[in-house]
């Protein structure tokens, strides 16, 4: 079992000082305040200023994007942010939004702070739903041709091959697992097709209250990292939570906002539960894929036994029979 890739440990050689040197490099005068913020693709640091707010500098994971493709999310978080979106967007410094030092590249963004939201509050379900909206409809306005497409190939087969060839699933798993993949991709084939010739469009990919911050009245939206094309749905689903009388009543205050700025196509509730699957799917193989990198062995050390093998099977079973049920119900 390798588990890992050249990217894996691209940051072991990456120290404070190497970063507080690049900062200055770039034209920041640093007062030494260095804290290392919650993130274990890239490397993410929020960096004290002489007499100024301090900034976020992000370290992306070598190997993982093109240039383009970096440069591609850069310029749809500054299109999100010139139309008054709460984007929180890279700098442009000397010219330029993406900058490199060594083998690595980077950007820096300015710091805002805020919590969590809290979801059980309405108001701001619906001024999330409006956000979303506001982000989709620039969103369709282009294509992007260098970010990756949300589709069961990557997520879905791709994550599978991984976790069964690099031998991450037990032996004794093997044929439960590969019987429940099988089912998986019956069931999700299922959902697209219910749903129809739904639009992909430019998203946020990643949308989930972790990726967005409160402070005050204010919304902040971050982390456009794992910026990609797929169906709306994919930017909304992530802020259902509970059973299904939970998360119906949740769906109807999101959309309610949602509306007020786009029409929200019924046919993509058909697909909640399948971009759920092959979230969970491709979650566990991206745990796999970094798992030589000493930040997850810390972060998940959960990771890789054989109980979270066994829960892994039981919620991906949980997911196909999800699958099977009627979509959630809205009535717009």
């Amino acid at each position: 079992m390798t588990g890992s890739d050249e990217s894996t440990l691209a940051f072991a050689g990456l120290q404070p000082d190497d970063i507080l040197t690049t900062m200055e490099e770039l034209g920041f005068h640093c007062d030494g305040r260095f804290l290392a913020l919650n993130s274990y693709e890239n490397r993410v640091y929020q960096i004290g200023i002489e007499n100024q707010q301090p900034v976020v500098t992000k370290f992306y994971r070598p190997g993982r994007w093109s240039d383009e493709a970096i440069l591609e999310e850069h310029s749809f978080s500054a299109e999100l942010a010139d139309a008054e979106i709460p984007v929180v967007a890279p700098l442009t410094l000397h010219g330029n939004s993406l900058h490199h030092s060594g083998k690595f590249r980077l950007s820096v963004s300015p710091c805002k702070g805020g919590r969590a939201p809290e979801l059980d509050d309405k108001d701001l379900m619906r001024q999330l739903g409006r956000l979303v909206a506001r982000m989709h409809l620039l969103g369709e306005t282009k294509s992007f041709l260098h970010r990756p497409m949300l589709d069961i190939e990557t997520y879905g087969y791709q994550s599978s091959e991984y976790l069964l060839e690099e031998s991450f699933i037990p032996v004794s798993l093997e044929d439960a697992y590969q019987g429940i993949v099988r089912h998986l991709f019956d069931n999700i084939d299922a959902c697209y097709e219910r749903a129809g010739n739904v639009r992909d469009i430019r998203l946020h990919g990643d949308f989930h209250p972790g990726n967005v911050l409160v402070a005050g009245e204010r919304l902040h939206i971050v982390d456009l990292d794992d910026t990609k094309t797929g169906p709306a749905m994919q930017d909304l689903w992530m802020f259902l939570s509970g059973d299904r009388n939970e998360q119906t009543p949740q769906l109807s205050t999101l959309l309610e906002g949602y509306q007020e700025f786009r029409s929200f196509d019924a046919r993509e509730l058909n697909l909640v539960e399948a971009l759920r699957t092959l979230r969970i799917m491709h979650y566990a193989a991206w745990l796999a894929r970094r798992w030589e990198d000493p930040a997850f062995k810390l972060a998940f050390p959960w990771f890789n036994s054989p109980r979270y093998w066994d829960e892994h099977i039981l919620s991906l079973r949980e997911q196909a029979a999800l699958m099977e049920e009627p979509p959630l119900e809205w009535t717009s």
